[in-house]
């Protein structure tokens, strides 16, 4: 049952289906007071008409701010350095933006004397969980609304009915719905013929990435460069990070790369099926790795791919303003103090191909490595390297010598 002591609710506003019919839903059936926030988090002509949209919805206003710069520096960039990836190809471009806006949902929450948070995140998704654990870390005292919990619509046809009912402007239809999310980190797809993994993805389905088919014929060359595991520079030029996203964006996309087709599990425990285009995060997801790979000695690097399925598994479980989260990024911030240098790839028809890679802290060393003589390295060395390295192994065979007469991976003729 609704609570009618809620005056005034904030509510997560994307313009779109969703988001649009809960605005009056909640003046319908709370008859409280709804503000709108939405995050500028990279939509670009998403953002167009969205104040007078959320105002002829029944809205009283709508905050936008423009959180590009944070989401790639507080967000993106300490997700990437970490290596986080969720069940092997998910970059967390939906699993990061969450926690940043409901963190300022709860600032104009307080500011308006807010009483509650809504979203529009549905029963079955994570998103709930992010909205609403990021709401009990920094205001608990907040009740939250989230309608597609308690309301009577059950699908987006559903949905389009209450919207044509109460003449609230949306842009999905019968005929092609895709429940989206769009980031200058991301693209997701979700819904309609996705539903069945079994089918490929439409080619109008993609919008920010070219197909491996359409793409150039020539390949191009890009140069990342990283400062203790942050991209800075592109192609040599030195550029925000918003700018670098947006360049690299265009120019990644261009060649198709990006495109993953998941079917991933959800904290709440069944499997979805998704399409995310994202050409610059993939890009320099593979330099950041490229990079490491050569900055970093041996037992770091493997402890640090250890921690990463913890970080991914945090993020994506909208656990980012944890104790836990904080004390990884402590971590990973004393592995990434060398992580500086560039490293160039080819782009080629959906292909990121591996060009170079250079840093003046290397452990590369070319004159360890080289098969050719050198003065730095005895060979004869490894010989007792090798009888130290194997004696386990020496013992157990000749045990099982002696009490069975050969070794146990012999198999009887």
């Amino acid at each position: 049952m609704a609570d009618k002591s809620l005056k005034k609710v904030v509510l997560a506003y994307s313009g779109g289906l969703d988001t649009s019919v809960i605005v009056p839903w909640l003046r319908n059936n709370y008859g409280c007071e709804v503000v709108c926030f939405t995050a500028d988090l990279g939509q670009e002509e998403e953002l167009d008409g969205l104040e007078a949209k959320a105002l002829k919805s029944g809205a009283s206003k709508l905050y936008i701010r423009d959180l590009r710069e944070e989401f790639l520096t507080d967000f993106v960039f300490p997700t990437l350095r970490a290596g986080a990836v969720y069940e092997r190809e998910y970059l967390l471009g939906t699993s990061f933006a969450r926690p940043l806006i409901a963190k300022h949902m709860v600032e104009v929450a307080e500011l308006e004397g807010a009483d509650a948070i809504a979203h529009g995140a549905t029963g079955k998704g994570n998103d709930q969980v992010r909205f609403e654990l990021t709401v009990m870390a920094l205001n608990p005292r907040l009740k939250i609304v989230a309608p597609w919990r308690e309301w009577d619509i059950r699908s987006r046809e559903d949905a389009l009915a209450y919207a044509e009912e109460f003449n609230v402007p949306v842009t999905a239809t019968r005929k092609s719905i895709y429940s989206r999310d769009r980031n200058l980190f991301h693209l997701s797809h979700e819904g309609g013929l996705l539903e069945d993994p079994w089918n490929e993805p439409e080619e109008v389905m993609y919008q920010i990435s070219a197909s491996p088919e359409n793409a150039p014929n020539e390949g191009e060359y890009v140069e990342i460069g990283f400062e203790r595991g942050v991209p800075v520079t592109l192609n040599g030029e030195a550029l925000p990070p918003v700018e670098l996203f947006i360049r690299l964006n265009k120019i990644a996309g261009k060649h198709g790369i990006g495109r993953a087709d998941i079917v991933e599990n959800r904290l709440v425990g069944m499997k979805s099926h998704g399409v995310y285009e994202t050409p610059a995060g993939t890009v320099l997801r593979k330099a950041h790795v490229l990079l490491e790979s050569i900055c970093l000695d041996k037992h770091t690097l493997q402890y640090k791919d250890q921690l990463a399925l913890k970080y991914a598994e945090l993020v994506y479980n909208g656990q980012w303003y944890s104790r836990l989260r904080e004390a990884l990024d402590a971590f990973v911030n004393v592995t990434q103090q060398n992580v500086t240098g560039t490293v160039r790839l080819k782009l080629y028809k959906g292909n990121l191909i591996v060009a170079g890679r250079k840093s003046e802290y290397s452990l590369y060393r070319q004159d360890y490595a080289s098969f050719g003589e050198e003065n730095v390295y005895n060979q004869k060395d490894a010989e007792g390297f090798i009888r130290l390295f194997g004696l386990p192994m020496k013992i157990e065979a000749l045990e099982n010598i002696q009490r069975l007469g050969s070794s146990r991976f012999w198999k009887d003729s």
